[in-house]
């Protein structure tokens, strides 16, 4: 069969490309670049867990340790009160349960945006099934019922036959362009002043959000962040006014030179001093490296699959106000979209399955947008009065909104819930039981036992196909050798070889809100699909298909639930400790992973009436 062509070389490009090919998709990578990465230290990236997770797995892990920052904790300051300190638990320090810790545990990864995407590079030249042509600007696309031609122009243009197309060619996306697909939104959302500067702060290896808002409800809002990264240097984020002021280099350094006096100042009064011989805020030495003006976009486009092209990164979406992150979003495209191509492209596809990629995607984005678009007025228009109508404790409500986004959080920027999937399984399958992840919801990366014995994170296994997780308390003092032979491990073993998918069982001694004998069934991208009591092969099946977008989705439940009936799952006899007796029926997932962020739309690719995201400026 043809490759998929990946029309664009930036890190959600790249990504798209290598997690192909680790599924043994042969792939072409248009790059319109002659393949050199600017060296900008003030373009950084911010990696929550899961999608740091999904490039380590990809070959770049070295690079995310060397070149990036984990910080030890995050600071929220009002003025020069503290509101808020969350500390990271370290690199490898489990919680009770086994996991990471709550969602804001573990610290993202912060490094320069060059680093990233050279890693991937290199990762992808050692790639036999990848082809990257660089010096090829996309001219034409067409497509027929077996694949899409694209056209390149230039000294070396060319036609390119390939099975999909995906475009991950930035905002101004050509692929969009020649698909004829609107890209809905608003302009110059917010804009912030850049600054990646070596020197030393009074908390080394902390990040920053200082906030000083307006007296009386009037005025603009004064915001500054500041992100630790490797080698000394700190990049810093201004808020700036509304409005297209250039913002000159004197403008610049006075931020720069006033930012760094008071934090020294603020930090001297702490410890009783008065600030260096009494002159209170003087500047500690700085070394300035870059600098530059973001402007945050919001757009959105309205349909993110057109035949056999698709729409991913910055020619999907675009956003980034209030902490968020769009290269974020759009490594979760590229994990998406990946497996449901491998998928097509070794066995063929369902509608169902391609078009599902813009359901959960589109749908995870879109409820992003509208999380940010509600709290923009109330975060920057200084309208005390109205805030407190909305949620008491103006200050640290305001604050937490904003923490919420920089660490990953909430609904502006916790990991989605896809909780309208169309690859949902039917509703009351036999033997579904609670846990403290909803069906849909990204699952906590606990520690996992393997079946060549290896112990690792759960996160370490994805990508590949789905994962079913046996949750058996005490595995980790039985060698291997006997608890893979005993209580329930034979049935779950042939249950997943009948499999219509590939499926790697994993055993965990403990999953947060599950009891002994779960069986946790896991999508190559770490959403749940459902957890189930005990071993049930019809309902093992259910899911695979389901997966896949086959015959046993909600659409035909009645099927699925015929398939399942008279199974029995509890516990098999044997000795082992898969094998033990049951002590209670699963419990209720109360206080589970929140969907807020993620509770994706149907299919329908228009957005509902009222959303301001998209009933504003077209392309």
């Amino acid at each position: 069969m043809d490759p998929v062509i990946v029309v664009g070389a930036g890190p959600v490009g790249l990504s798209l490309a290598l997690a192909l090919t680790r599924l043994g998709v042969p792939v072409v990578v248009l790059d319109e670049t002659e393949g050199q990465e600017d060296t900008r230290p003030a373009r950084t990236a911010v990696l929550r867990p899961d999608t740091a997770a999904f490039v380590g797995r990809l070959g770049c892990a070295a690079t995310l340790e060397s070149a990036g920052t984990r910080w030890s904790a995050w600071r929220t300051v009002r003025r020069r009160r503290l509101l808020e300190r969350v500390a990271f638990t370290p690199p490898g320090a489990p919680d009770a349960s086994g996991a990471a810790g709550p969602a804001t545990a573990a610290s993202p990864i912060h490094l320069p945006q060059h680093a990233l995407t050279r890693a991937l590079r290199a990762a992808l030249a050692g790639e036999q099934l990848a082809e990257v042509a660089t010096g090829s600007r996309l001219a034409g696309i067409e497509q027929d019922e077996q694949g899409v031609t694209a056209h390149t122009r230039g000294p070396d243009g060319t036609s390119w036959r390939g099975s999909y197309l995906v475009g991950c060619d930035g905002p101004r996306s050509t692929v969009r362009k020649l698909l004829d697909i609107r890209f809905p939104g608003r302009t110059a959302v917010e804009r912030y002043a850049v600054a990646a500067l070596r020197t030393e702060l009074p908390w080394p290896g902390e990040a920053l959000l200082h906030r000083s808002p307006a007296r009386h409800g009037g005025g603009p809002v004064a915001e500054v962040s500041a992100r630790p990264l490797a080698g000394g240097v700190w990049r810093l984020d201004w808020l700036l006014p509304p409005g297209r002021e250039l913002v000159t280099p004197d403008a610049l350094v006075a931020r720069i030179r006033d930012s760094l006096a008071g934090w020294t100042a603020d930090s001297a009064a702490e410890s009783g001093d008065d600030g260096a011989g009494g002159q209170g805020r003087l500047v500690p030495p700085y070394e300035l490296l870059d600098t530059g003006v973001h402007t945050v976009h919001h757009r959105l486009a309205r349909t993110w699959r057109q035949g056999r092209a698709f729409l991913a990164g910055d020619a999907a979406h675009l956003l980034g106000a209030l902490g968020t992150q769009g290269l974020d979003e759009g490594l979760r495209d590229a994990e998406n979209l990946a497996w449901k191509l491998g998928l097509a492209w070794h066995h063929g596809a369902s509608e169902t399955l391609l078009d599902s990629y813009q359901a959960e995607r589109r749908g995870a984005v879109a409820a992003r947008l509208r999380a940010a678009d509600s709290a923009l007025p109330l975060l920057r228009d200084g309208g005390a009065v109205r805030w407190r109508t909305v949620l008491p404790g103006a200050a640290r409500g305001r604050s937490t909104l904003l923490t919420d986004g920089h660490l990953g959080r909430g609904p502006l920027g916790a990991a989605p819930t896809y909780a309208r999937t169309p690859l949902a399984p039917a509703a009351g399958l036999p033997g579904e039981t609670a846990v403290d992840t909803v069906p849909g919801g990204p699952v906590a990366d606990v520690v996992v036992t393997a079946s060549d014995g290896s112990v690792v994170r759960l996160r370490e296994r994805l990508g590949q196909g789905l994962l079913v997780v046996l949750v058996a308390p005490g595995t980790g003092v039985w060698d291997r050798r006997h608890w893979q032979s005993a209580g329930l491990m034979p049935r779950l073993t042939n249950a997943v070889g009948a499999l219509p998918m590939r499926a790697e069982i994993l055993v965990t001694e403990a999953y947060p809100g599950a009891t002994a004998h779960t069986v946790l069934v896991v999508r190559p991208d770490g959403h749940l699909v459902t957890a189930l009591s005990g071993v049930r092969p019809g309902g093992l099946s259910a899911c695979a298909d389901a997966v896949r977008g086959g015959a046993y989705g909600r659409e035909t439940g009645k099927t699925t639930e015929a398939r399942a009936a008279g199974e029995t799952g509890g516990a098999g006899k044997g000795d082992g400790p898969g094998g033990a007796p049951r002590d209670g029926a699963g419990s209720t997932a109360e206080g589970a992973t929140g969907g807020t962020s993620g509770d994706a739309a149907g299919a329908s690719p228009v957005d509902p009436p009222g959303s301001a995201v998209l009933h504003s400026e077209s392309d």
